[in-house]
């Protein structure tokens, strides 16, 4: 199980305090939260991404919708598929970032973005490839 952040180290203003609990949890519902909205709070108020997944965590939301398909799908889980085949530019952008025999969830949105391909089209191709995506960006995993 993973340990969670404590918040009080982490050197928050409590204007940043305040503002990151109420965006994270007027974008939640019923508990839950997008690992795209949770992002949109990042964006807005400038906080990184492992300080919202730690608030995320303290306000007991369960991320879901994860953007590279790999969990938070309800009962399927993963939204994710496999490639049939990995275009050789793309399967030497993943080995080129990968660290510790993993590709971090930062690293897999940045060669998404060069590329320009879809997110979850890099997660198919670590599929395929074998490469396991960690660590989350946001903590989850």
């Amino acid at each position: 199980m993973k340990e969670k952040t404590d918040i009080s180290k982490l050197k928050i203003s409590e204007d940043t305090n305040r503002a990151v609990r109420q965006a994270l949890n007027e974008k939640a519902a019923d508990g839950d939260i997008p690992c795209a909205s949770v992002f949109k709070v990042v964006k807005a108020l400038g906080v990184k991404p492992h300080i919202a997944g730690a608030y995320t965590d303290m306000l007991e939301l369960k991320l879901t919708g994860c953007q590279l398909g790999l969990f938070g799908y309800g009962e399927k889980k993963k939204a994710v598929t496999p490639m049939k085949q990995v275009p050789e530019e793309l399967e030497t952008a993943i080995r080129g970032q990968i660290k510790d025999g993993r590709l971090p969830c930062a690293a897999a949105w940045e060669i998404a973005a060069n590329m320009g391909f879809a997110r979850m089209k890099v997660s198919g191709a670590c599929e395929t490839m074998g490469v396991k995506v960690k660590p989350c960006q946001l903590g989850a995993f």
